[in-house]
C-alpha cells in the first residue's frame, strides 16, 4: 500500500474512533460525603455534547443496591441499571447510588439505634444539591421507586429538583401496609399485638415488650427508626409538592396495589398518572400472580416495560428548569 494511502487509512480510522467515542454512553464513579461516611454511586451519561437532563434514582426498601438488586438474596432484576441504560439511549443522564449500609456505601451506616427515616431523604437531597453545581446537567428530576417514592417526596421538599417521579409508591402510612401484610400471614392474636405496638410508635412512644415472634420487626434498636418513618404518608407529602409530578404504577404489581397510585393522584390532582398494564414491582411485563412473577425478580435479561420507559423519557425530557 502506498504511503499516502496508509496515512489516509490511519486518519480515517482515527476519525471513526473519535466519532465512536463522542456517540457512546459513558459511566463514571460518583460519591457524596455525609456526616457518617461516603455514599457511592454511578453517574451514567448519554452520548453527545451539551447539558443533559439528569434523573436521580432512589432505591426501594431493604438492602437494595444502586442497580436494583437485593444483597444476600437471589433478587437481581437489575431494574435501576436498565433504567439508566434506557434513559441514556434517549439523551438523559442518571445517577444511581448505594444506600447507607449497602454495597460501596456500607461504611456510611450509623449504629442502628441512630438511624432515622429522614436520613435517606437528606442523602437524596444532598445528591440533588451536588448535581446542581455540575454544568453537564440542564435539569434534575428525582425518580423514587417503592419506598424511594416517599423518600423522594421528602427530598424534593428539601432540595427542590425540577421534577419528581413516583414509581410503585405507597400513599398510606407504613403501619397500615404492615397490618395488611401481617394479617395475611399471622394469627389474629399476634396481629393484634403488632397493631398495639404500632399504635404506640405512631404516638411517638416505644414498645417495651414487643412479641418475641415479631422481634425482627419491632426490636428496641429499630423502634426509633420506625417512629420517624411513621410520621409520614405518601398522600400527605405528595400534596405539598409544587414541581411537576409523574406517578407510575403497574397493574400486576403484587407488592403495591393500583389503589395506592390512585390515592397519590387524588392527593395531587395536577400530577400525571400512568398505569402500565401488566407491569410488576420489578418494572417488567409479567404474569399476574406472585408465583408466576418470581423468575422476573432474578432475571436481569428481562427488559423494562416499554410504556414505563416511554413515560419516564417523556416526563424527564419535558421538565423545565425552575431555578
Amino acid at each position: 500500500m502506498p504511503t499516502e494511502c496508509r496515512r489516509f487509512v490511519v486518519l480515517a480510522l482515527c476519525m471513526v474512533a473519535a466519532v465512536s467515542r463522542s456517540t457512546a454512553q459513558s459511566t463514571e464513579a460518583a460519591s457524596l460525603r455525609t456526616p457518617t461516611g461516603t455514599l457511592a454511586g454511578t453517574l451514567q451519561l448519554p452520548a453527545g455534547a451539551g447539558a443533559h437532563p439528569l434523573a436521580i434514582v432512589i432505591a426501594g426498601s431493604g438492602p437494595t443496591d444502586r442497580n436494583g438488586n437485593t444483597f444476600g438474596t437471589p433478587i437481581r432484576p437489575d431494574t435501576y441499571r436498565q433504567i439508566a441504560d434506557s434513559l441514556a439511549a434517549h439523551g438523559i443522564a442518571t445517577l444511581r447510588y448505594d444506600k447507607r449500609g449497602i454495597g460501596e456505601s456500607r461504611a456510611a451506616m450509623p449504629d442502628e439505634r441512630d438511624i432515622r427515616f429522614e436520613m435517606g431523604a437528606s442523602d437524596a437531597g444532598a445528591w440533588v444539591t451536588q448535581a446542581r453545581a455540575d454544568n453537564r446537567f440542564s435539569t434534575i428530576v428525582i425518580v423514587g421507586h417503592s419506598e424511594g417514592s416517599l423518600l423522594g417526596m421528602l427530598a424534593t421538599g428539601l432540595a427542590h429538583p425540577d421534577g419528581f417521579v413516583s414509581v410503585a409508591g405507597i400513599a398510606r402510612r407504613a403501619d397500615a401496609v404492615i397490618h395488611e401484610q401481617l394479617s395475611a400471614q399471622l394469627p389474629p392474636a399476634l396481629v393484634a399485638q403488632s397493631d398495639s405496638a404500632f399504635a404506640r410508635l405512631v404516638r411517638g412512644d416505644t414498645e417495651p415488650n414487643p412479641p418475641a415472634a415479631l422481634y425482627a420487626l419491632l426490636r428496641a434498636s429499630v423502634q426509633p427508626y420506625l417512629i420517624s418513618w411513621l410520621r409520614y404518608s405518601g398522600a400527605t407529602e405528595i400534596a405539598k409538592l409544587s414541581v411537576p409530578v409523574l406517578i407510575v404504577q403497574g397493574t400486576h404489581d403484587v407488592q403495591v396495589a393500583v389503589s395506592e397510585a390512585d390515592a397519590l393522584a387524588a392527593a395531587l390532582p395536577k400530577a400525571r398518572l400512568v398505569r402500565v398494564t401488566g407491569m410488576d414491582h420489578t418494572l417488567k411485563l409479567a404474569p399476574a400472580t406472585l408465583a408466576e412473577q418470581l423468575p422476573f425478580y432474578s432475571d436481569p435479561s428481562i427488559p423494562l416495560a416499554p410504556e414505563l420507559v416511554s413515560a419516564l423519557v417523556t416526563f424527564v425530557a419535558g421538565v423545565r428548569a425552575h431555578r
